[in-house]
Formats: structure tokens, sequence, C-alpha cells
């Protein structure tokens, strides 16, 4: 019973032996050999560094987010441009404004051949004041209380203005321009227009980051401070130099959001230099919102951008404001990139597609070849005795 299923299991055999005495082994088998085994250990490495190292899988989706917040990574040097009258403003097409931004941003100024004079928070600094003028008209006297004047910017009656900048803060939410600080006795103690003017020929690099809205909006750097007056955007202290600004400047970094594997800031490194006397440089962009997962499943959300350039001359009275405008817009998909490492079963079958592949094309590249060589063989000895 036995021997007869070992006969009918024999028979199952899809692999019948051949004697070794029929084998016949020729040099071009052996050249096939040789390279259908190179290329199989070339394909089966390949696909084991697949295997070993994690890939990207890419998704795209309708972004469903609701109340985040964008942050806004910059780092921009105007060799150009003083830091003393240059401002940061960001608006979005919520309504919410942020006119002369001073959190979280650095300022240093830079010498003629680009070397950091000086680093600081933003701000011009303040010397100190001896005996200032008090509201009311005297001069400060000893252990009383200081109480400058805002010159009539005043919201409430009680309102002080004690040094310079807070003057100007108040200037600007009248939607006041300050033609002359020389008058204003806080400006003039701190020597404001000095310092600007000690300034004059210097470049700045402004750094650091802005918290907005994730909705349309812009940022601008712009010289002088911002304020808004019948419904138009102006600025004050375009006096303290001359007439044209020269808004050259290079996008040292750009981004919308945390670094992750791959990405590409298309501004990062870009630089423009001004021909014209006066003019508003707008970038504009397309914020394409970004998910990011690793095979640690650590998820970073971030975003990727596009952007188009233009300048715009300045013509008549100022039509438009010189300085440099960021334009962003965001994109309703969202790109979701995701690390995973190929499963064994995959990496099992493509290995054995390999092998089993390569065996049989090797195969029949051997019989043709040994089947033409024979068949021409054949007829070299009819002719050679017909």
């Amino acid at each position: 019973m036995a021997s007869v299923m070992m006969n009918r299991l024999r028979n199952l055999d899809a692999y019948p032996k051949i004697n070794d005495d029929f084998y016949s082994r020729t040099l071009s088998g052996g050249l096939i050999t040789v390279v259908s085994s190179i290329v199989m250990l070339i394909l089966f490495f390949s696909e084991l560094r697949l295997y070993l190292h994690p890939v990207t899988e890419t998704q795209l989706r309708v972004d469903t987010s609701r109340g985040e917040k964008l942050r806004i990574n910059f780092d921009v040097t105007f060799p150009g441009l003083a830091c003393s009258i240059i401002s940061l403003d960001s608006m979005d097409i919520s309504g919410e404004k942020h006119l002369d931004v001073r959190h979280d941003i650095v300022k240093r100024r830079l010498d003629a051949f680009g070397n950091v004079v000086d680093t600081r928070k933003d701000g011009i600094g303040h010397t100190k004041i001896e005996n200032p003028l008090q509201k009311h008209g005297g001069r400060l006297e000893h252990n009383e209380t200081y109480c400058g004047s805002c010159y009539g910017a005043e919201a409430a009656d009680e309102e002080c203005c004690n040094s310079c900048e807070e003057v100007r803060e108040a200037y600007r939410k009248k939607g006041w321009a300050m033609s002359d600080p020389d008058i204003i006795d806080q400006c003039k103690r701190e020597g404001f227009v000095q310092r600007v003017k000690e300034e004059e020929g210097e470049g700045c690099n402004i750094y650091g980051f802005l918290e907005v809205n994730k909705v349309a909006g812009s940022f601008h750097f712009v010289p002088g401070k911002s304020f808004h007056q019948s419904g138009s955007h102006l600025q004050d202290l375009l006096l303290l130099q001359s007439d044209s600004y020269n808004i050259s400047h290079k996008v040292n970094k750009l981004a919308f959001g945390d670094s992750f594997p791959g990405v590409v800031n298309p501004l990062d490194g870009v630089e423009w230099t001004q021909e014209n006397l006066n003019g508003m440089y707008q970038y504009l962009i397309k914020v394409v919102p970004t998910e990011y997962t690793d095979v640690k499943e650590h998820v970073i959300q971030s975003n990727q951008f596009s952007v188009t350039e233009h300048f715009q001359k300045t013509e008549g009275q100022m039509q438009s404001l010189p300085g440099v405008f960021f334009f962003y817009d965001l994109s309703p998909i969202k790109v979701i990139f995701k690390e995973q490492h190929v499963e064994f079963l995959h990496f099992l079958t493509n290995v054995c597609a390999i092998v089993g592949g390569i065996f049989t094309v090797s195969g029949i590249i051997d019989s043709f070849v040994y089947h033409g060589q024979r068949a021409i063989k054949k007829k070299m000895e009819i002719g050679k005795f017909g």
C-alpha cells in the first residue's frame, strides 16, 4: 500500500530529472548563466534596499482643519534699509491687523559690507531721560511721578506717553503721521531723530516668526510705522530720509510651518536688487497644507508653497507704498506624506519573481542560441557534402 502511494506521488513530480550523461554544456550557456546571475544579484540587492529603507506614500485629501494657527518663519536681509525705520505688519481677510509687529522678532544692524554691527530685539531703544516735560507743561520735579504728554493723541484724559515709542503708538492709533519728531519732547530727549540718522547707510537683517490665523492674508516689511487714515494704509517717518527707499532684499529663509524631510522652500536664498527709485515688490504665495508621518508614527503638520513675483512702481503721490509684500492664500487640498516599510511577504514575492523571471528568460535565450547554432552547423555540413 505504501509503495503504491509512493509511486503515485512520484508521478506527480513536475521536475523530472535527467541523467547527467544526457547533459550538454556549451560556452554560450555558460556566458548566459554568468550574465543572468549578475543581473539577478543586482535586482535582488535593489529589492533588499527598498525593503530595508522606508518608502513615502503620497495622498491628496480635502483639508478639513478649522481654527488652526499658521506659523510663518522668516529671515530677510535689507542691505539698503536701516533697522530703525523698518516695520513689519500683518493682516488677513478676517479683518485682523497687527501693525508694527515687535514680539518674536530680532533685528541686526549691518554695515555696508554686510557685517553685523548690533543685535537687539525690535525697537530703537531709549536713552535715560532727565527732567522730562510733564503732561501739564512743567518739568519733572523730585519725587514726582512722570506722565508725559501724548500731544493730543490720548485715548483718555489720564493716559500718559512716557517715551517716544509710546507717542508714536498713540499717533498710529489715531491715524496720525509724526511729521516732525523734534517737536516731541520724549523723542528729542531720547535722540530719536539722531539715532535714525546715525543708521543711515546701514542695512538690516530681520528674522523671527509670526503666528497668524490660517486664512488668506499678507505680511510686509515697509519703511516707517504703518497706520490707517480714511481707509488708506499709510506710513510715517517718510520724511526722515529721502523720497526714495532702496528695498533691495534677500530672503534667507521663508517657511510656513515646521520643516520635514524632503520639503523645498522656493524662496530660500532668493535675492532681488532694486533698479527703479521706488516701488512695491510683491510675492504671491499659494500655501498647500501638508502632513508628514514618519515610520515611528510621529506626525508633523506643516505647509509647502509655490510663489510668483511682481514689482509695482510707485507713481505720482505714492499710489503704492514702498516695501516688500508677501500675499498668501491657502489651498483647500491637503498633501499627506506617510513613511512605511515594505511588507516581508511583498519583498519575498518580488524576490521570487526576480529569480524565476530571470531564470525563465535566460533559459529561453539559451535554448534559442543553442538551437540556432545547431541549425547553422547542420546547414554548413549539408553544404559541405552537397
